[in-house]
């Protein structure tokens, strides 16, 4: 199983950023991780000490809102305040950290707009160090908006078989074994053959075959002991065949990968991990590998 020992949670302030702040706080329970919260200023905004007791402030107040006012604050918490561009702060002070996962909330964009450059938290999710868990406003929840409940029942994987696609699986299998959640395993074939002609029928559905044998043997024997595990193949564009199947599934977490191109056709990522991002009916796991600061980049490994 995947190890998650400290978790990163940058935030705005708002009460949208805010509100991802519960799943992190929910998950460092299970995992018995560290807890970082992060706000990065405008370049123009002071960073004296009036500013940080403000923002410890914000901080007790924020954690004991989702905990309940009688609990204290997690053991092991730290939080830092710095000023300059998000995203570049985030991802350097998470890999300065060696965070294990980022958390964050991300403001919904018009579907239409969705093929454009977003968010911070999309922003950040290019270029991370480490896996990202990003949330939304207004859309389908699994952690309880009072005390941190996790309810987490169905996790979809995007499968390509590229490196990346692996890693999403490794962790929605830590996700399903913690929370006894059911896993689904999706991959979408190309639209590059017509199904009219025979012959070509015939190759796709050899195709469709190939590919659930080998979503089948990406799972460990021993999980359908205590997991329940489904297997869909797709034809047509990822993003809108993720999406379908999120929703027609009521999936709670999206698990995708970020770079790489599937064994059987073109990667799942670029303008679809954007699309998925901003329309996803849950919130969306985006898998990196770890990549913690080295001396080359201005940090001790």
């Amino acid at each position: 199983m995947i190890a998650i020992k400290h978790i990163f949670c940058p935030t705005d302030l708002s009460d949208e950023s805010d509100a991802a702040l519960s799943y992190a706080i929910s998950l460092a329970r299970t995992y018995e991780s560290k807890l970082s919260i992060y706000h990065c200023g405008a370049a123009s905004t002071p960073v004296g000490e009036t500013a940080r007791e403000k923002f410890e402030e914000w901080n007790e107040a924020s954690i004991r809102k989702w905990t309940g006012f009688s609990n204290g604050l997690p053991a092991d918490y730290e939080s830092m305040l710095v000023r300059g561009d998000p995203v570049e702060t985030i991802n350097k002070a998470a890999a300065g950290w060696r965070a294990d996962l980022i958390v964050m909330r991300s403001r919904h964009h018009r579907p239409q707009a969705a093929a454009l450059l977003g968010s911070t938290a999309e922003a950040v999710c290019r270029t991370a160090p480490c896996p990202v868990l990003i949330t939304h406003p207004n859309k389908h929840e699994w952690v309880g908006m009072s005390r941190c409940e996790i309810d987490l029942r169905k996790i979809l994987v995007a499968c390509d078989f590229s490196t990346d696609s692996e890693l999403a699986l490794q962790l929605a299998l830590s996700f399903a074994q913690e929370y006894q959640a059911e896993l689904h395993l999706l991959h979408v074939l190309p639209v590059t053959l017509s199904l009219v002609v025979p012959h070509e029928t015939k190759m796709r559905k050899k195709d469709f075959l190939h590919i659930a044998r080998l979503l089948r043997q990406a799972v460990p024997d021993k999980l359908y002991l205590w997991c329940k595990v489904a297997y869909a193949v797709k034809n047509g564009q990822p993003y809108r065949e993720i999406l379908s199947y999120a929703e027609e599934n009521e999936i709670d977490l999206i698990c995708m990968g970020v770079h790489g191109t599937g064994i059987a056709g073109p990667a799942l990522f670029g303008s679809n991990t954007d699309r998925v991002l901003r329309q996803a009916p849950c919130p969306v796991l985006i898998a990196r590998p770890l990549k913690p600061m080295t001396f080359e980049n201005g940090k001790n490994s």
